[in-house]
Protein backbone atom coordinates (compact mmCIF):
# COMPACT_ATOMS: atom_id res chain seq x y z
CA UNK A 1 0.00 0.00 0.00
CA UNK A 2 1.29 3.42 -0.93
CA UNK A 3 1.29 6.00 1.85
CA UNK A 4 -0.66 8.88 0.40
CA UNK A 5 -1.36 12.31 1.80
CA UNK A 6 -5.13 12.75 1.85
CA UNK A 7 -7.07 16.02 2.04
CA UNK A 8 -10.11 15.53 4.30
CA UNK A 9 -13.20 17.76 4.35
CA UNK A 10 -15.77 17.07 7.08
CA UNK A 11 -13.27 15.12 9.17
CA UNK A 12 -14.50 16.60 12.45
CA UNK A 13 -18.13 15.62 11.74
CA UNK A 14 -20.01 12.65 13.12
CA UNK A 15 -19.06 10.10 10.46
CA UNK A 16 -15.88 11.96 9.50
CA UNK A 17 -14.28 11.19 12.86
CA UNK A 18 -14.56 7.47 12.14
CA UNK A 19 -12.95 7.98 8.72
CA UNK A 20 -10.05 9.96 10.20
CA UNK A 21 -9.39 7.27 12.83
CA UNK A 22 -9.53 4.53 10.18
CA UNK A 23 -7.07 6.31 7.88
CA UNK A 24 -4.69 7.09 10.75
CA UNK A 25 -4.67 3.42 11.74
CA UNK A 26 -3.68 2.60 8.16
CA UNK A 27 -0.79 5.08 8.35
CA UNK A 28 -2.00 7.71 5.88
CA UNK A 29 -0.92 11.33 6.21
CA UNK A 30 -3.95 13.61 6.55
CA UNK A 31 -4.59 17.29 5.92
CA UNK A 32 -7.83 18.25 7.69
CA UNK A 33 -9.97 21.28 6.95
CA UNK A 34 -11.16 22.53 10.35
CA UNK A 35 -13.36 25.56 11.01
CA UNK A 36 -12.29 25.99 14.63
CA UNK A 37 -8.82 24.47 15.15
CA UNK A 38 -8.86 25.61 18.79
CA UNK A 39 -11.61 23.03 19.42
CA UNK A 40 -9.78 20.23 17.61
CA UNK A 41 -8.16 18.01 20.22
CA UNK A 42 -6.90 14.99 18.25
CA UNK A 43 -3.11 15.06 18.45
CA UNK A 44 -1.31 12.93 15.88
CA UNK A 45 1.93 13.54 13.96
CA UNK A 46 0.20 12.29 10.78
CA UNK A 47 -2.33 15.18 10.92
CA UNK A 48 -1.90 18.68 9.54
CA UNK A 49 -4.75 21.10 10.24
CA UNK A 50 -5.83 23.81 7.79
CA UNK A 51 -8.20 26.46 9.19
CA UNK A 52 -11.25 27.36 7.13
CA UNK A 53 -14.43 25.96 5.67
CA UNK A 54 -15.43 24.47 2.34
CA UNK A 55 -16.82 27.77 0.99
CA UNK A 56 -13.42 29.43 1.44
CA UNK A 57 -11.53 29.06 -1.87
CA UNK A 58 -8.21 30.02 -0.27
CA UNK A 59 -8.57 27.45 2.50
CA UNK A 60 -9.56 24.69 0.05
CA UNK A 61 -6.59 25.58 -2.14
CA UNK A 62 -4.23 25.41 0.84
CA UNK A 63 -5.81 22.13 1.97
CA UNK A 64 -5.46 20.35 -1.36
CA UNK A 65 -1.97 21.58 -2.27
CA UNK A 66 0.55 18.77 -1.82
CA UNK A 67 -2.01 15.97 -1.39
CA UNK A 68 -2.63 12.87 -3.52
CA UNK A 69 -6.40 12.56 -3.25
CA UNK A 70 -9.40 14.21 -1.57
CA UNK A 71 -12.11 12.70 0.64
CA UNK A 72 -15.22 14.47 1.96
CA UNK A 73 -17.87 13.55 4.51
CA UNK A 74 -19.09 17.14 4.63
CA UNK A 75 -22.31 17.81 6.51
CA UNK A 76 -24.64 20.80 6.31
CA UNK A 77 -23.76 23.48 8.91
CA UNK A 78 -26.82 24.49 10.90
CA UNK A 79 -28.33 27.85 10.07
CA UNK A 80 -26.33 28.39 6.87
CA UNK A 81 -27.31 28.24 3.23
CA UNK A 82 -26.67 24.88 1.60
CA UNK A 83 -22.95 24.20 1.25
CA UNK A 84 -22.67 21.20 -1.08
CA UNK A 85 -22.48 22.67 -4.59
CA UNK A 86 -20.33 25.60 -3.43
CA UNK A 87 -17.92 23.15 -1.81
CA UNK A 88 -17.86 20.92 -4.90
CA UNK A 89 -16.95 23.84 -7.17
CA UNK A 90 -14.08 24.92 -4.91
CA UNK A 91 -12.77 21.37 -4.48
CA UNK A 92 -12.92 20.54 -8.20
CA UNK A 93 -11.22 23.84 -9.09
CA UNK A 94 -8.36 23.23 -6.65
CA UNK A 95 -7.98 19.58 -7.67
CA UNK A 96 -7.75 20.59 -11.32
CA UNK A 97 -5.21 23.28 -10.44
CA UNK A 98 -2.94 20.77 -8.66
CA UNK A 99 -3.56 17.90 -11.08
CA UNK A 100 -5.24 15.65 -8.48
CA UNK A 101 -7.80 13.21 -9.87
CA UNK A 102 -9.24 11.01 -7.10
CA UNK A 103 -12.19 12.40 -5.12
CA UNK A 104 -14.25 10.22 -2.74
CA UNK A 105 -17.32 11.91 -1.26
CA UNK A 106 -20.51 10.97 0.61
CA UNK A 107 -24.06 12.16 0.08
CA UNK A 108 -27.63 11.15 0.90
CA UNK A 109 -30.24 8.77 -0.50
CA UNK A 110 -32.11 11.62 -2.16
CA UNK A 111 -29.60 12.03 -5.00
CA UNK A 112 -31.00 10.59 -8.22
CA UNK A 113 -29.02 9.18 -11.15
CA UNK A 114 -30.26 8.30 -14.62
CA UNK A 115 -29.98 4.54 -13.97
CA UNK A 116 -31.83 4.45 -10.61
CA UNK A 117 -34.61 2.01 -9.77
CA UNK A 118 -35.30 3.15 -6.22
CA UNK A 119 -37.76 1.06 -4.21
CA UNK A 120 -40.89 2.62 -2.77
CA UNK A 121 -39.32 3.24 0.66
CA UNK A 122 -36.36 5.10 -0.84
CA UNK A 123 -38.61 7.07 -3.19
CA UNK A 124 -40.74 8.10 -0.21
CA UNK A 125 -37.62 9.12 1.73
CA UNK A 126 -36.41 11.16 -1.25
CA UNK A 127 -39.81 12.92 -1.53
CA UNK A 128 -39.77 13.58 2.22
CA UNK A 129 -36.33 15.21 1.96
CA UNK A 130 -37.49 17.47 -0.88
CA UNK A 131 -40.57 18.48 1.13
CA UNK A 132 -38.76 19.11 4.43
CA UNK A 133 -35.27 20.20 3.32
CA UNK A 134 -35.81 21.50 -0.21
CA UNK A 135 -32.73 23.71 -0.40
CA UNK A 136 -30.10 21.23 0.80
CA UNK A 137 -31.73 18.30 -1.05
CA UNK A 138 -31.74 20.17 -4.36
CA UNK A 139 -28.18 21.33 -3.69
CA UNK A 140 -26.96 17.74 -3.14
CA UNK A 141 -28.45 16.86 -6.53
CA UNK A 142 -26.63 19.86 -7.99
CA UNK A 143 -23.38 18.60 -6.45
CA UNK A 144 -23.86 15.31 -8.31
CA UNK A 145 -24.50 17.16 -11.59
CA UNK A 146 -21.31 19.20 -11.06
CA UNK A 147 -19.30 16.03 -10.49
CA UNK A 148 -20.80 14.47 -13.64
CA UNK A 149 -19.47 17.41 -15.66
CA UNK A 150 -15.98 17.20 -14.13
CA UNK A 151 -13.12 15.08 -15.44
CA UNK A 152 -12.17 13.86 -11.95
CA UNK A 153 -12.03 10.23 -10.87
CA UNK A 154 -14.86 10.80 -8.40
CA UNK A 155 -16.96 8.35 -6.40
CA UNK A 156 -20.13 9.71 -4.79
CA UNK A 157 -21.30 7.26 -2.11
CA UNK A 158 -25.03 7.50 -1.37
CA UNK A 159 -25.96 6.67 2.21
CA UNK A 160 -29.02 5.83 4.31
CA UNK A 161 -29.13 6.72 8.02
CA UNK A 162 -25.64 6.58 9.57
CA UNK A 163 -25.37 4.77 12.91
CA UNK A 164 -22.48 6.12 14.97
CA UNK A 165 -20.93 2.82 15.99
CA UNK A 166 -17.81 0.79 15.26
CA UNK A 167 -19.90 -2.40 15.27
CA UNK A 168 -19.45 -4.22 11.98
CA UNK A 169 -22.10 -5.85 9.81
CA UNK A 170 -22.03 -7.12 6.26
CA UNK A 171 -22.25 -4.34 3.71
CA UNK A 172 -23.63 -4.23 0.19
CA UNK A 173 -23.30 -1.73 -2.62
CA UNK A 174 -25.82 -1.17 -5.37
CA UNK A 175 -25.79 1.34 -8.21
CA UNK A 176 -29.57 1.59 -8.65
CA UNK A 177 -31.32 1.02 -5.30
CA UNK A 178 -30.73 1.13 -1.54
CA UNK A 179 -31.93 -2.13 -0.03
CA UNK A 180 -30.79 -1.43 3.53
CA UNK A 181 -32.03 1.12 6.06
CA UNK A 182 -28.74 2.11 7.67
CA UNK A 183 -24.95 2.05 7.57
CA UNK A 184 -22.61 1.88 10.55
CA UNK A 185 -20.02 4.65 10.67
CA UNK A 186 -17.22 2.11 11.15
CA UNK A 187 -18.29 0.16 8.06
CA UNK A 188 -18.64 3.39 6.10
CA UNK A 189 -15.11 4.46 7.06
CA UNK A 190 -13.68 1.10 5.99
CA UNK A 191 -15.50 1.26 2.64
CA UNK A 192 -14.34 4.82 1.94
CA UNK A 193 -10.76 3.83 2.78
CA UNK A 194 -11.03 0.83 0.43
CA UNK A 195 -11.91 3.17 -2.46
CA UNK A 196 -8.48 4.81 -2.32
CA UNK A 197 -7.00 1.87 -4.24
CA UNK A 198 -10.21 0.59 -5.90
CA UNK A 199 -11.35 1.81 -9.33
CA UNK A 200 -14.66 -0.08 -9.50
CA UNK A 201 -16.81 2.94 -8.68
CA UNK A 202 -14.90 5.70 -10.46
CA UNK A 203 -17.42 8.21 -11.84
CA UNK A 204 -20.25 6.23 -10.23
CA UNK A 205 -22.65 6.76 -7.31
CA UNK A 206 -23.14 3.52 -5.39
CA UNK A 207 -25.56 3.16 -2.50
CA UNK A 208 -23.84 1.65 0.55
CA UNK A 209 -25.78 -0.04 3.34
CA UNK A 210 -25.61 -2.74 5.99
CA UNK A 211 -27.26 -6.11 5.63
CA UNK A 212 -28.45 -7.05 9.10
CA UNK A 213 -29.40 -10.72 9.22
Amino acid sequence: MEIYTIAIIGGTGKSGKYLVENLLEKGYHLKLLVRNPENFTLQNPLIEVVKGDARDETAIDKLIEGTDLVMSTLGQPKGEKSIFSDAAKNIISAMNHYGIKRYIVTTGLSVNTASDHKNERVNMATDWMYQNYPETTADKQKEYEILLESNLDWTLVRLPLIHLTEENFSIETNLTDCKGEGINAGDLAEFLASQIEDSEYIQKSPFLYNLKG
